[in-house]
């Protein structure tokens, strides 16, 4: 018995490189395997993709987050200050649009808008015309942020990636888009 421990104790490291059999994915396995054998009557098979998912997702989120805070930023903040500086000169949208552009709620939005006021980044202007729209704009400060962040977050998206190939990256991307809209029709067949 100590022999076969010994040998399952170096099989890891025979793997190839590119394997996709690497310990998180070993984990998500093993758990698809024990709801498997524990409910044989289940199909636990979507565990497998939505568990990958979900496993990406959180380290995705730990490893930007700590390039937007080199910027004094946030997640939820990056997006606003993205969501301005894409609106093209002069860089300003109101709150309703900003949260339509994005997955805060106008409360989330406000809050977010309200730091990056503190922190210079945004300053907010009535509309001329109709006093009830109020805008937020980029200042000068936020528009250097933004383009130093948005630089390096996409170096560090790009680094992210590099165990995939261009043709896998799209490929992916593609699946991922066709994911969605099958969630997206279930969420909508599930209300009717």
């Amino acid at each position: 018995m100590a022999k076969r421990a010994a040998r399952s104790d170096t099989e890891p490291s025979r793997r190839t490189e590119g394997s996709h059999d690497g310990p998180v994915s070993a984990a998500v396995d093993q758990i698809v395997a024990q709801w498997r054998r524990e409910r044989p009557d289940l199909d636990p098979s979507p565990i497998a993709l939505f568990g990958r998912v979900h496993r990406v997702y959180l380290r995705y989120q730990a490893v930007i987050a700590k390039g937007f805070a080199a910027y004094g930023l946030n997640s939820a903040s990056f997006d606003v200050l993205a969501a301005l500086r894409r609106a093209g000169t002069p860089h300003r949208r109101s709150s309703t649009e900003l949260a339509n552009e994005s997955l805060l709620s106008s409360a989330g939005v406000t809050f977010r808008l309200d730091r990056l006021e503190e922190a210079g980044l945004i300053e907010r202007q009535r509309d001329t015309e109709d006093r009830r729209v109020v805008y937020s704009q980029l200042t000068a400060k936020g528009l250097d942020v933004i383009d130093r962040a948005m630089a390096s977050h996409l170096v560090n998206e790009h680094r992210l990636l590099a165990s995939l190939t261009e043709a896998e990256r799209t490929q992916l991307a593609q699946l991922l888009a066709k994911l969605e809209d099958s969630i997206v029709a279930a969420e909508h067949n599930g209300d009717s």
